[in-house]
């Protein structure tokens, strides 16, 4: 959790320098993303991250943090993650992924996989289609998904009461024949045990979970937004007090886990890691026509123009 902190605050000086895209911080939700990986098995399960998530996934291997610094300077490969680990590319359509992570679960049941998909997504998210039908399938399947909605009150700068008149976004699960819980986000241990109740009632047939993670933005919605136009100060300022690294940073105080000289120590190592990524990504090489892989199995005619045209170095 202090490491994807860390990390993003890097990459947020990165993309104030000109450096990399336009990304979303993860602040305010490193228990949620951090405990669920610890929760899942990275040999067998499958995690389909939305867009703030890749930092607090690096349980799921090295490679991840190397291809998410790929795609934040947007070079291609940066889409493409090895075979050996198990994480989708990020998606930064809303919700689009969930149809996906619902898809994979019954494929891994229909070749006799062990193993479950999770999928991240946003409240903003649950009000797109893609989860009303991608929650349905997964409830007359039974598919072993895990269906993760972040809430942090804000869908970029429109409130949840805005969103919807539910009164949680748990109780939405019942309309499609599954369990819905409803979880304090910033608290690790209750995410952990959420996500491997849910995680082990997919392995024994029992079908799909939603759980909602209850956590409090704590920054931007992205680099491109400005929160203080519409995020009430004393919200904040609230929220903040429930850090949820600061939250199990007391914990594990109490423990004799944790102390100002470790976590310093996490910090420089967190720091050292995304700067000799930053410096690999940039190196690697990047073909003139790379704009055109990975679009369809052989160039379309037009595509094949193109590619010719830009590679003759024509206008």
């Amino acid at each position: 959790m202090v490491e994807a902190r860390t990390q993003a605050a890097r990459l947020w000086n990165l993309q104030r320098q000109g450096q990399v895209g336009t990304l979303a911080p993860i602040d305010g939700h490193e228990a949620v993303v951090a405990a669920t990986a610890h929760a899942l098995d990275p040999t067998h399960d499958w995690i389909l991250p939305q867009y703030r998530e890749p930092l607090a996934l690096q349980r799921f291997g090295p490679e991840v943090l190397e291809q998410y610094m790929l795609y934040n300077i947007g070079h291609p490969d940066g889409s493409r993650f090895p075979p050996s680990v198990r994480v989708a590319p990020l998606q930064i359509s809303l919700a689009t992924q969930i149809p996906h992570a619902v898809g994979l679960a019954w494929g891994m049941t229909l070749q006799d996989e062990p193993g479950v998909t999770t999928v991240f997504f946003g409240d903003g998210s649950s009000s797109e289609g893609d989860f009303h039908e991608a929650a349905n399938l997964a409830g007359v399947l039974k598919a072993p998904v895990i269906l993760l909605c972040a809430n942090n009150q804000w869908a970029i700068s429109t409130p949840l009461h805005q969103q919807t008149a539910a009164e949680t976004l748990a109780d939405r699960a019942v309309g499609y024949g599954m369990p819905g819980v409803r979880i304090d986000g910033n608290d690790a241990a209750a995410v952990f045990d959420a996500v491997d109740e849910a995680r082990q009632r997919a392995l024994d047939g029992g079908g799909p979970t939603l759980i909602e993670a209850v956590v409090y933005r704590l920054g931007a919605h992205t680099t491109a937004d400005d929160p203080t136009r519409y995020v009430p100060a004393e919200d904040l300022e609230a929220a903040r007090r429930d850090d949820p690294i600061e939250r199990l940073a007391d914990h594990l105080v109490g423990l004799g886990l944790w102390d100002d000289e470790t976590r310093s120590a996490v910090e420089a190592e967190a720091m050292t890691r995304v700067d000799e990524a930053f410096e690999r990504a940039i190196a690697q090489p990047l073909a003139t026509d790379a704009i055109f892989d990975h679009c369809f199995a052989t160039d379309t005619p037009r595509m094949a123009r193109q590619r010719a045209a830009l590679l003759d170095g024509a206008p």
